[in-house]
């Protein structure tokens, strides 16, 4: 039985297309060629992103907001043309909410490499046809070496906040050990300092399911006919993945060993809990892209703050800076035990809060009451920022 033939073929690249909705993006273009970690420049790099709120005439009221795997810039707002989901932190973002737009200038890239609107495996490339396995690996330094230029083309020489859950929270913690002079403070959720073995591990066989799909054609698939992308690859990827995002106990109080309705799994049927597993599978495939997801994974598999700067403690002691920790008391894939030890080496956070949800790393997304008290308690540590003016200028073209 196949539970998704009653539905269009999947498209090669379910990412961004040049020509469709802008949606509420802006997007600003890296002049210079972005120096990479591994010594290659990256030319033509554009960022997307999305901004709430006015910015202070001196920028001093800018809080960066950073996404996690397969999120993108679309953090507050309903899905529609442009924007295939609704923003993943809806609730946090708005006036009078923990980000009151009323007094903060809110600023969320899709990240280098991401398939939202950012360069990437499926944007065009030099000569104008997708990067495709030409894109080359990038670090989640590299990440936030092209959020450190969006700042600059922005004009904000210092953020007020950088906030990050997951993937964004390694970029957060990376921009605080990079950058502390333009990271006024520093939220991390569900992060660790560096990716363990284990965490590898998964990536790797996420990694793995994508590039044995025979629709992969080594990362230049992007201009195939529906149905023949690397979308079976990406799914499966899907799959394991969300697996580890929520909580065994989770999956087993709503799902236990039952069948789906109608189906028999001693005749070709699925359980429900592979039902559930299917959808977000499909899901993914129609808004995102494969070349995206391993690059994505393969900047999170080699995050380590330490990474030539004398080891995590070492590096994490240059953030002299305001910082809160918090982790996910039912996360096994970033267990609290890591935010505990992050915490613990900071030099500007006390004791790691705990975010308690049963629903395992995508608390952080799901517990928007608690992770807004956590930006609510950071944000009201700092010096109020001076009232925000007029919008000013920035980039809009696509």
């Amino acid at each position: 039985m196949d539970p998704h033939r009653a539905l269009p073929l999947p498209p090669a690249s379910g990412g961004r297309r040049e020509g469709d909705p802008p949606g509420r993006r802006r997007w600003a273009a890296i002049e210079d060629p972005l120096p990479l970690e591994s010594g290659i420049r990256l030319p033509g790099v554009r960022l997307a992103y999305e901004t709430w709120g006015r910015r202070a005439a001196d920028g001093s009221n800018a809080v960066l907001v950073l996404h996690a795997l397969t999120g993108d810039s679309h953090v507050a707002g309903p899905a529609g043309p442009g924007h295939p989901t609704p923003g993943w932190w809806d609730a946090l973002v708005g006036p009078g909410r923990a980000l009151d737009t009323d007094r903060w200038f809110v600023v969320a890239p899709n990240v280098l490499g991401g398939c939202q609107g950012s360069t990437g495996p499926s944007s065009p490339g030099p000569d104008g046809t997708p990067w495709g396995s030409l894109f080359p690996y990038l670090s989640v330094r590299d990440q936030v070496t092209a959020e450190a230029a969006l700042a600059d083309v922005l004009g904000i020489d210092r953020w007020a906040a950088v906030i990050g859950g997951s993937m964004g929270g390694m970029r957060a913690l990376e921009w605080a050990v990079s950058r502390p002079e333009r990271t006024g403070s520093l939220l991390v959720l569900a992060a660790p300092a560096a990716a363990s073995a284990d965490q590898i591990a998964w990536g790797s066989a996420q990694i793995g399911a994508i590039r044995s799909d025979p629709g992969w054609r080594h990362g230049d698939y992007h201009r195939a006919p529906p149905g023949e992308g690397p979308h079976r690859g990406l799914g499966q990827a899907r799959r394991i993945a969300h697996i580890t995002y929520r909580s065994a106990p989770e999956l087993d109080s709503r799902f236990g060993g039952e069948a789906q309705p109608g189906e028999e799994p001693a005749h070709g049927g699925r359980y429900r809990v592979e039902s559930y597993l299917d959808h977000h599978a499909d899901k993914l495939v129609r808004r995102f892209d494969a070349g995206s997801y391993v690059t994505l994974t393969e900047a999170m598999n080699g995050h380590d703050v330490g990474r030539g700067r004398g080891g995590i403690a070492r590096a994490l002691a240059r953030a002299e800076l305001p910082a809160l920790v918090a982790g996910v008391e039912s996360d096994r894939l970033y267990p609290l035990a890591q935010q505990e030890r992050l915490a613990a080496l900071l030099p500007g956070a006390d004791a790691a809060h705990t975010i308690a949800s049963p629903y395992g790393h995508d608390g952080f997304l799901i517990e928007t009451e608690q992770v807004g008290a956590l930006v609510g308690e950071l944000l009201a540590s700092l010096p109020q920022p001076r009232a925000a003016h007029a919008p000013v200028s920035t980039p809009t073209s696509p």
